[in-house]
């Protein structure tokens, strides 16, 4: 829920020539996103392989990086509410804010599946380091 306050803050410097100053709250929101990813993805990851589904790979990082779904669905919203007033449809710029925010949501959906990625091979390396085979 933090994460999508900014959005509002971000999206409106972008688009609404408002100024962005918050950059140390923006910060802590940003760790606060990951330690959720990595919170998230290491949950649903285990209960994966306590049902024996040892294919844990990409859902870990698709798990962590859908998180850039809701971030596209929050944008669309944004546009079509906040920034966009529906008196005047331009095909232009709704493509440019589109394009723009596919590659931001890309982008998150990489950074996040990666975090979830890397936290679950963390974990399951130190679970099964652990076991011993005698």
């Amino acid at each position: 829920g933090a994460v999508f306050v900014e959005m509002f803050f971000i999206l409106s410097s972008i688009w609404q020539h408002r100024f962005y100053y918050v950059f140390g709250f923006l910060a802590v929101v940003f760790l606060i996103l990951i330690v959720t990813c990595i919170e998230i993805a290491i949950v649903l990851c285990y209960l994966q392989l306590c049902a024996e589904d040892y294919r844990w790979w990409w859902r870990s990082f698709c798990t962590a990086g859908t998180t850039a779904v809701y971030l596209f669905l929050y944008g669309s919203f944004h546009y079509f509410s906040r920034s966009h007033p529906a008196t005047v449809f331009d095909l232009l710029a709704t493509c440019i804010f589109f394009g723009y925010l596919f590659i931001l949501c890309y982008a998150m959906f990489v950074l996040c599946g990666f975090v979830g990625f890397a936290s679950c091979f963390a974990f399951v390396r130190k679970i099964y380091s652990s076991i011993k085979i005698d």
